[in-house]
């Protein structure tokens, strides 16, 4: 951050006033801060040999309210996340920032259980948070043991997992999003994954896209866009499905979006 100093006459009945202005230039504080986001959303190199996954996240503007976490875990586990905080741009992207860091914080407490990893945040948020901010929230911990899933969706767009090519089993919601109510309890549900599920979560800037003609791109958008790609690999999977979002909405970006591909080995 630099600042100047800006030096302004005015006269008046024919008296003349002399006043200094502070200028502040933030320009280098708000590309850290970019750079800062981007750096909380690297995807780790370290895999396990059972998940395979990818995400991108890109804002509206150069800070945003998206994100998706993956936390490596003990005992042959990984953990996932994707959220969408209210808002956008710098207070979305404080907020979701809070998310991020209380997630990994209760994670390392409760690995195995991400219920209470939910409860924990959602209690750190509204304890901290003005009553009009919340985040919708999906969180899974993939046990590569026995092909487990288990995961709390708060108030999150419906993940997917797609099996072979017809069949969807879908994450569904189960509770309301974290930093809504102080006393919520989440509960964790669970699903069976096979060797080439699919699992395909993401945020409303996604599905919510519309074209010239205000039509949304919708879920459907997405799954034809996934099931259409040649090579299923996440990576492949991830820019498959922004290029064909950008083609459909003439690269008219309107907020927000993020999708995360992770596929059982």
């Amino acid at each position: 951050m630099s600042n100047s100093t800006r030096t302004r006459r005015h006269t008046y009945g024919g008296a003349e006033m002399i006043t200094e202005s502070m200028v502040v230039d933030v320009s280098q504080d708000w590309a850290l801060a970019c750079d800062l986001q981007e750096r909380f959303m690297e995807v780790p190199h370290a895999k396990t040999q059972r998940l395979g996954y990818s995400a991108r996240c890109r804002q509206m503007r150069a800070l945003g309210g998206d994100c998706f976490t993956f936390l490596p875990l003990p005992g042959g586990r990984v953990g996932f996340a994707v959220a969408d905080a209210s808002g956008k741009g710098l207070p979305a992207a404080l907020f979701i920032a809070n998310v991020q860091s209380s997630l990994r914080t209760a994670a390392l407490f409760a690995p195995d259980d991400p219920a209470a990893v939910v409860t924990a945040v959602n209690r750190q948020l509204y304890a901290c948070s003005p009553p009009d901010r919340y985040a919708t929230l999906l969180y899974g911990v993939f046990d590569e043991n026995t092909r487990t899933l288990h995961y709390v969706n708060a108030g999150h767009n419906p993940a997917m997992v797609i099996r072979g090519r017809d069949a969807i089993t879908w994450l569904e919601a189960g509770a309301p999003p974290v930093g809504f109510f102080a006393d919520t309890v989440y509960e964790a549900r669970a699903v069976q994954l096979n060797a080439a599920d699919l699992i395909v979560a993401y945020t409303d800037g996604i599905v919510e896209a519309t074209n010239a003609a205000s039509d949304e791109w919708g879920v459907e958008g997405l799954l034809a866009a996934v099931t259409r790609c040649p090579v299923r690999q996440p990576d492949s999977i991830v820019r498959a499905a922004f290029a064909a979002l950008d083609e459909f909405s003439g690269d008219n970006q309107t907020d927000d979006a993020t999708i995360v591909a992770a596929l059982v080995n």
